[in-house]
């Protein structure tokens, strides 16, 4: 004979269903999804108007950062909270050596004490086509910090957070051999180089080197995200590995030469040398997971842990999966 179940219990049943979905009462993810939804609601909606209150044009790519807009290759930066944009600064145009190629927005964590009175505010992470890393005054564009990236053959192009404001990846382009070597049947073996910072105070950690050697010749790309270490191969192949007992076990110890000389104004500068010697040994990583995805596309994320790909197959392009990582489950 079935028992009468108790008030609320239907609601426990319920609620203990959802957990297992990765859904919480008090989880900062329900919160923003409320909010993103209300926010949907108040833009879609018939009655809601809207008026133009300020345009521009650019030649370059636009960015945005926390109410910060840049034009010109971040050289203008202007402030959105205010009911009309205001320019907060214009720096001089710069030489082609100077031009910025990535940019991340760094604020200052909670409850930490900082080196510098000026590490407490906003400033902007960017680095440029010389190897240099720059870090500027969100508010005024004033150079605080410079490290040159030397002792490495690699061109840097590309900012990343490995762990949002702790940790830092500058990311190589492709290192390609020149025609004349390729004619001859050189191989090149490192195709990518991903320099690992800490950041306030900005620190070098080390330096990995992406080998085909120990990878595979599939390798196209590369990325470190959330301490994973992402590796992608032709014909959508996605292999992940743990980023940090890659730090931990497979790093060789480095030699960091530090050179502290004051410039005019509060600038920090800093050389570090001998970048190259952050490497991994002849062994390749323990895989964690791979997946198979159209034009490697690729997330993870959520709680409990789930992935996002699109089936390998161009008919199913625009086709998204959620799979559980525990299973892959659909």
């Amino acid at each position: 004979r079935s028992t009468p179940r108790a008030p609320g219990a239907h609601n426990v049943c319920r609620l203990l269903t959802r957990r297992t979905h990765g859904f919480y009462a008090r989880d900062a993810g329900v919160a923003h999804r409320t909010n993103l939804g209300l926010l949907r609601q108040i833009v879609c909606q018939e009655s809601t108007k809207f008026k133009n209150v300020w345009t521009t044009h650019s030649a370059s790519p636009i960015a945005y950062e926390r109410g910060r807009i840049y034009l010109d290759n971040y050289q203008c930066c202007i402030s959105s909270i205010a009911q009309e944009p205001r320019i907060l600064y214009q720096k001089p145009k710069c030489s082609k050596s100077e031009k910025i190629e990535d940019a991340l927005l760094l604020e200052c964590p909670l409850g930490e004490m900082l080196p510098s009175p000026s590490d407490y505010k906003s400033s902007l992470i960017v680095l440029t086509v010389q190897n240099w890393l720059l870090r500027l005054s969100a508010d005024s564009g004033e150079v605080l910090e410079k490290i040159y990236l030397t002792g490495s053959c690699c061109k840097f192009r590309y900012l990343s957070w490995d762990s949002p404001q702790e940790l830092m990846v500058v990311k190589s382009a492709q290192n390609k051999l020149p025609a004349a070597a390729r004619q001859v049947s050189i191989q090149q073996s490192v195709l990518f180089c991903l320099a690992v910072f800490q950041v306030l105070p900005l620190s070098f950690i080390g330096m990995l080197e992406i080998n085909k050697k120990i990878f595979g010749n599939s390798v196209t790309d590369v990325a470190i995200s959330n301490g994973i270490l992402i590796v992608m191969h032709s014909m959508g192949l996605v292999r992940l590995y743990n980023f940090q007992a890659i730090l931990e076990q497979f790093l060789r110890k480095w030699t960091k030469k530090l050179n502290w000389r004051l410039e005019t104004g509060n600038a920090r500068e800093r050389t570090y040398k001998q970048l190259e010697q952050g490497v991994l040994s002849n062994n390749i990583p323990p895989l964690l997971f791979e997946a198979s995805s159209l034009e490697n596309a690729f997330q993870i994320g959520g709680y409990p842990w789930h992935y996002i790909i699109t089936p390998n197959k161009k008919k199913h392009k625009g086709v998204f999966h959620i799979c559980s990582l525990k299973d892959n489950t659909l």
